[in-house]
């Protein structure tokens, strides 16, 4: 038998990994500052006098879970609803027969050079009667120009006989699509659906524009608000005297909890991120 070589790193390979180590550091640090700092009572990186007196008082009212629940119904409702209008136009736009497909891309490619603004799609919204309804953090961009652009691209590296054979068949075209186009799309549609599954999780500006009752704010509105308004926090007659002594133990508590939920979606998508991006890169 063969002895197994050893692999050997030349100095650019040690390089390489070195930097890689230093910017996943760079990465991880604040991550752990945060953990750190929301079991202490002192802010710092290393956990002295442990304390879970912060979570206890952030999850002592209904202000947080109900933020919690907000930004979830946002998350999983608006994600599912972005994917299914997505997925409908880019198909019919990866079908060179549609009528007006040039003139629709044409506009769609305008979109992403120009937008209306701020405030005139703050009289959309409100002429819409969108106002202080969690729809209006999605339906105003229910489609990403990008996302369409790149679906399409793959719907249209489809091969061509599997969508005639199937049509041959008497396969109507809304059956098509979600029992075979959408099937062979499972790389795209997780990437894209956790791009908008986090842009919609994040979602701050257009909360703090659209809606005005706080009782329907998302959590990055009322972490905000803990952050810099401290007397926001909490059923306000309750505990005014208490929330003015915020600490940072209890910031970085809630800090965390409006992270972790996010961040444990990218370990089950991770491996479609490349594939996702890239299938449908390469077509024009």
């Amino acid at each position: 038998m063969q002895a197994v070589s050893k692999k050997r790193f030349s100095a650019g390979d040690l390089f390489i990994y070195g930097i890689i180590g230093l910017f996943s550091l760079a990465c991880l640090l604040p991550f752990w500052y945060v953990i750190a700092s929301s079991l202490s009572m002192t802010p710092g990186f290393t956990i002295s006098n442990f304390t879970l007196d912060g979570y206890r008082y952030i999850f002592s009212t209904s202000t947080l879970t109900r933020s919690l629940g907000n930004s979830f119904y946002i998350t999983i409702a608006g994600t599912l609803v972005k994917l299914f209008f997505t997925s409908m136009m880019a198909y019919a736009l990866s079908e060179t027969w549609v009528p007006g497909r040039r003139l629709v891309l044409n506009l769609v490619i305008f979109t992403m050079l120009f937008s209306g603004g701020m405030i005139p799609t703050y009289f959309v919204v409100k002429g819409t009667g969108l106002m202080n309804s969690l729809w209006s953090l999605v339906i105003p961009g229910l489609i990403s120009p990008f996302n369409l652009i790149i679906m399409k691209n793959f719907y249209q590296s489809i091969p061509a006989e599997i969508k005639e054979s199937a049509r041959v068949d008497g396969c109507p075209e809304l059956t098509l699509l979600f029992k075979i186009i959408m099937p062979l799309s499972t790389a795209t549609l997780a990437t894209f659906g956790l791009f908008y599954a986090v842009g919609l999780w994040n979602t701050y500006m257009s909360a703090l524009l659209y809606i005005p009752d706080s009782n329907k704010w998302p959590i990055q509105v009322l972490l905000r608000q803990i952050v810099y308004v401290s007397s926001s926090i909490g059923d306000e007659a309750a505990v005014e005297s208490e929330v003015a002594l915020l600490s940072t133990n209890i910031k970085m508590a809630v800090v965390l909890v409006a992270t972790v939920p996010i961040v444990c979606l990218y370990p089950f998508l991770q491996k479609h991120f490349a594939k996702g991006i890239m299938v449908g890169a390469v077509k024009g």
